[in-house]
C-alpha cells in the first residue's frame, strides 16, 4: 500500500525558456492550429475516416481504465446493429457520444462546471458504479468522499475543496492570457482536473474529453476538415501516462514543463500524422486500394463489388455510366439496381446525402470494409492500439 498525503501548489503557468525545445513545439502547433486546412482527400471520405479514428479513440481511453474489448468485438456490435449493447461495449459507446456533444456544443457554450458535469453524466449513463462498474454513484456531481488514486502517490484534496480546486481550474482555462501560451494552459489543465480528481469514478474519462473541449475551442477546426486524437498521446503508452503525470504531481516547475513537452510533443505528431490522409493520393494507394484487395482476400465483398469500389475509388467521385464497363451489355436499369444494392450495404452512398443525388462515393465506415480499412490504418502506424483486425 503505498503511503501518501495531499500536497497543495499553486496552479499557475510554468513557463519554458525561449531555447527550450517545448518553446519550439508550442510555436510549431500554432502553426498547425492557424495553418489553413487544404487537402485532396473528398469531404465525405475524409469524415468517414474522422468517424473511425473517434470510436478508436474511445476504445483507447476506455482501455487506459481497463476496459478489455477488443477492436474486433466493438465493430462486430457496430455492424450488428445491437439495441441492447453488452456492458463493456456501453462504456465505450457512452465515450463516442460524449465526444459528439463536445463537437457539437463546446464552440457555442463555456467550459464551465455545468459543461464538464454533462460530460460526466454522459460517460457514466447506465453504468454500474464501483465496485461492480464504470459508473458513479452520482454521475455529473462532484465526490463528496475522499479517495485515493491507484498506482499513484498524490492524494487528492479533501472533497469539500473540490468545488474551490474548479472554480479555480475554470477561471484559469478562460483567463486572457496571451494567445501564446493557449497550448501550455491546455496541458496544464488536463493535470489539474486529474490532481483534483473531481468526481467519485470517470475521471480519466472525463479529462481526456475536457481536453479535446479545449483543443476544439481553442482553435483547431475539427469540423473544417482536421482530425485530432489527443487519446492516441496518452493510450498508446499508459505508463508513460502516468510516469508524465507522477512528474507534474509534485507542483516543481520542471515537473509542470516536462509533463506539457510530453502532452505537446504527442498531439504534434498525431496532427502532423493524420493530416497525411488529407492527401487523396496518399490514401488511395496506401489505405483504401489495399483495403477493397484486403476485403476481397477475405471474402468480405465479391470481385464485382471490388471492381465497382476501385472505379470509385479512383475517381473519388463517380456516376452510373462510369461503371458500364464493369456491367458489360447491362441495362441502365439494370447498373441502377446494382449502385442501389451497393448502397443498401452501406458500400457506396449519395454524394451530399442527398436521396436523388446520381453521383457516389466509396462508404467504409459502417460496412464490412472497415475491418480491411483499419487493419490497413494500423499497418501505416495510424492508430495506438496494436491489434489484428
Amino acid at each position: 500500500m503505498r503511503s501518501s498525503k495531499f500536497v497543495h501548489f499553486d496552479l499557475e503557468l510554468a513557463e519554458p525558456t525561449f531555447s527550450s525545445s517545448l518553446t519550439d513545439l508550442i510555436i510549431e502547433l500554432d502553426y498547425l492550429r492557424r495553418k489553413k486546412i487544404r487537402g485532396t482527400t473528398h469531404p465525405e471520405i475524409f469524415f468517414q475516416l474522422k468517424h473511425i479514428f473517434h470510436f478508436l479513440e474511445s476504445i483507447g481511453s476506455a482501455r487506459i481504465e481497463g476496459n478489455n474489448t477488443t477492436v474486433a468485438e466493438y465493430i462486430e456490435t457496430k455492424l450488428e446493429g445491437k439495441k441492447k449493447l453488452p456492458y463493456a461495449i456501453k462504456e465505450i459507446q457512452n465515450i463516442e457520444d460524449t465526444m459528439a456533444f463536445v463537437e457539437k456544443s463546446v464552440k457555442n457554450h463555456s467550459i464551465n462546471r455545468a459543461f464538464v458535469s454533462e460530460m460526466h453524466r454522459m460517460i457514466t449513463d447506465g453504468l454500474l458504479p464501483p465496485p461492480d462498474g464504470e459508473g458513479d454513484h452520482a454521475p455529473g456531481n462532484y465526490r463528496t468522499t475522499n479517495l485515493r488514486i491507484n498506482m499513484s502517490d498524490h492524494t487528492p484534496p479533501d472533497f469539500l475543496k473540490v468545488g474551490d480546486y474548479m472554480e479555480e481550474l475554470f477561471n484559469f482555462i478562460h483567463r486572457k492570457d496571451s494567445p501564446k501560451y493557449d497550448l501550455l494552459k491546455i496541458a496544464i489543465a488536463h493535470h489539474r482536473f486529474v490532481w483534483i480528481h473531481p468526481f467519485g469514478n470517470g475521471n480519466g474519462r472525463t479529462v481526456r474529453l475536457f481536453t479535446y473541449a479545449m483543443l476544439v475551442k481553442l482553435g483547431f477546426n475539427v469540423d473544417e476538415g482536421r482530425i485530432l486524437n489527443p487519446t492516441a498521446v496518452f493510450c498508446s503508452n499508459r505508463d508513460a501516462y502516468y510516469k508524465y503525470l507522477s512528474m507534474a504531481d509534485k507542483g516543481t516547475k520542471k515537473g509542470i514543463l516536462e509533463w506539457s513537452e510530453y502532452v505537446l510533443k504527442g498531439l504534434k505528431e498525431e496532427i502532423e500524422k493524420i493530416d497525411k490522409l488529407l492527401n487523396y493520393d496518399y490514401l488511395k494507394k496506401e489505405i483504401l486500394l489495399p483495403a477493397i484487395n484486403d476485403s476481397v482476400d477475405r471474402k468480405y465483398i465479391t470481385d464485382t463489388e471490388a471492381k465497382v469500389l476501385k472505379k470509385a475509388v479512383e475517381s473519388q467521385v463517380i456516376q452510373a455510366a462510369d461503371m458500364k464497363d464493369i456491367f458489360v451489355g447491362k441495362s441502365s436499369q439494370e447498373v441502377s439496381r446494382q449502385i442501389r444494392k451497393l448502397i443498401e450495404k452501406k458500400m457506396l452512398m449519395r454524394e451530399g446525402g442527398d436521396k436523388t443525388a446520381r453521383k457516389y462515393l466509396i462508404r467504409f465506415d459502417n460496412n464490412y470494409l472497415l475491418r480491411s480499412v483499419i487493419k490497413l490504418l494500423g499497418k501505416k502506424g495510424f492508430l495506438p492500439l496494436r491489434e489484428s483486425i
